[in-house]
């Protein structure tokens, strides 16, 4: 899994940051996590092929979150793609979007497939071999949801040096790495666990923004690699919390602390403040495993 940071500030983009956005490549997908004002143009920064985006995950209608949508579901069209592109998001995101490009007569020329939500439960949305992902409902001034992204375990390796000890014949590795166990030229059968290895472990990464509070993500997050969470303040502004349904630094770390994750991303930073490392350094305060999102940062999970 690599994670990379398109855009990561909370309300309007500025000539040097810019709203939320993620793109997330695990096993061969390309996923894009929200899209905000310019996104399409950091996508071409960092060099991200538009083709591979075959799915695309919207938290919620405010827009800085989704307001590039309409613009790259276009420049698609301009570019010719033909294949199928999965919008998933909140009840109204069809309306919002087909109504951009009813007004402007400019109807895709490819599938474009809409999956609306509005449960207030948690919701597979997609799964195949390699990868599953479901919703987290949180809680914000409109129907929100945050995503679960946890891949599959992978097959066990073909140990190259195992079976050249073991004289096996080249035309049973596929069923090795299928679970079988090898016979030698004599007839000897050889148990599987020794002419394979162990696959790396499954890895998770949940993003959660935006939202108050709310400890009733905590066991669908638990013990997730990575945690993307909003923080929109810092503490000594927590009495906007309530009002904006937003989350300080503090009560990021609070949420990773409790869910036992393996570390923490702080993001949707409020422009207020004049450097995010007061963020991480609030969270350091309650959970050890602290990171700063910025536009175009990459962390592998």
């Amino acid at each position: 899994m690599k994670l990379t940071i398109l855009g990561c500030y909370s309300a309007t983009p500025r000539t040097f940051t810019n709203p939320t956005s993620q793109v997330l490549e695990v096993r061969n997908h390309i996923f894009l996590i929200d899209c905000g004002e310019g996104t399409q143009v950091q996508l071409r920064k960092y060099k991200v092929k538009f083709s591979r985006i075959k799915h695309i995950f919207i938290s919620h209608l405010h827009g800085d979150h989704f307001f590039g949508l309409p613009g790259l579901i276009s420049t698609f069209r301009l570019l010719g793609r033909e294949s199928e592109l999965h919008i998933y998001g909140p009840k109204g995101i069809k309306e919002a979007v087909t109504l951009f490009l009813k007004l402007g007569d400019s109807w895709t020329n490819y599938p474009l497939i809409f999956h609306e939500l509005e449960s207030r439960e948690t919701e597979l949305l997609f799964e195949d071999d390699a990868v599953s992902v479901q919703t987290i409902p949180l809680d914000h001034r409109v129907y929100t949801n945050g995503f679960l992204f946890k891949e599959k375990p992978a097959p066990r390796k073909l140990d190259v040096n195992a079976v050249a000890e073991h004289e096996i014949d080249r035309s049973q590795f596929n069923n090795i790495k299928n679970g079988a166990n090898g016979k030698t030229a004599n007839g000897v059968e050889v148990a599987n666990q020794k002419l394979t290895l162990d696959p790396p472990n499954p890895r998770s990464y949940a993003f959660c923004s935006d939202t108050a509070y709310n400890e009733t993500i905590l066991p669908l997050i638990e013990n997730v690699d990575v945690l993307y969470h909003e923080s929109t303040f810092l503490e000594a502004e927590s009495r906007l919390c309530q009002k904006t349904k937003h989350a300080t630094a503090k009560q990021a770390a609070q949420i990773a602390q409790k869910a036992n994750v393996g570390s923490l991303i702080l993001g949707h930073y409020s422009t207020r403040y004049k450097s995010i490392d007061l963020f991480k350094e609030e969270a350091l305060e309650v959970f050890p495993r602290v990171a700063l999102a910025d536009d175009g940062k990459s962390f592998d999970i």
